[in-house]
């Protein structure tokens, strides 16, 4: 049970990693706990025990039954129980817990469109996986209700940031592309297996800040997550995207 008094829930206080799990195994799981750690450094707050996490991680499945497929993990870290405003206690307790449900491959191209909701590059939440994520759940509404499967957000300053819940490339001139960090993006975990994954292939990659004309006018795009790896786009705002041999060979390769 979660408290009433717990931050998580009053003030979106906190952080959570998705991970996949497959046939018993967690994916790129010492990956996923570095970055819950270096969240918790940049909000203040104590560095969870990180074998306690991959404990509830690896437990979740069996926990609803799942004994084999495929399932995403969530691991929910919250700041605790506290008081009435806003300071935090002086030494919070941090609270985790960890939940499964199964999760099907996405075997289809995304559709996109381009969303009104702003990514805000100047919050550091921008970067992290929070437990304040409404302005994401707002753009991925905005993609249902215009028959999308997903949203690209823009940040304050007009430049590409994301999808709704994706780091989002392109390939242009057969270079790749994906908005910097400083954009207001999360330091996605198949964002930078990707980029190593393209290095190795002799890409040449360019982390940059740009416009959405840059998408536009680019020769293929694709999202990453942990949970549906490469996923090819096949229109954003009506403009038609071929199959580009580039993005099935990072898809293959990861």
């Amino acid at each position: 049970m979660i408290p009433l008094d717990d931050r998580g829930l009053l003030l979106g206080d906190g952080l959570f990693e998705t991970l996949l799990w497959v046939d018993g195994q967690i994916e790129c799981l010492d990956a996923h706990l570095a970055r819950l750690a270096a969240g918790c450094k940049t909000l203040g707050l104590p560095t969870p025990d990180l074998d306690e996490a991959a404990r509830l991680c690896r437990a979740a499945p069996g926990e609803v039954g799942l004994e084999s497929g495929r399932a995403a993990v969530r691991l929910t870290l919250t700041a605790g129980s506290g008081g009435r405003g806003l300071e935090r206690p002086a030494a919070p307790a941090v609270r985790m817990m960890a939940r499964a449900a199964p999760a099907a491959p996405i075997s289809t191209p995304a559709d996109l469109v381009l969303a009104k909701t702003r990514r805000n590059e100047g919050s550091p939440a921008a970067r992290l996986k929070t437990l304040s994520y409404l302005d994401n759940v707002l753009a991925r509404a905005e993609a249902l209700a215009a028959g999308a499967d997903e949203a690209v957000m823009l940040n304050n300053r007009g430049e590409l940031a994301c999808a709704s819940a994706a780091n989002l490339f392109w390939i242009a001139g057969d270079k790749l592309f994906t908005p910097a960090l400083s954009c207001g993006v999360l330091n996605g975990i198949v964002r930078a297996r990707v980029l190593a994954k393209a290095a190795a292939l002799g890409v040449e990659t360019g982390v940059v800040a740009a416009d959405a004309q840059a998408l536009e006018g680019a020769q293929a795009a694709f999202l990453t997550n942990s949970l549906i790896g490469v996923r090819p786009v096949a229109r954003f705002e009506g403009r038609a995207f071929a199959p580009h041999d580039l993005v099935e060979r990072l898809r293959a390769g990861l």
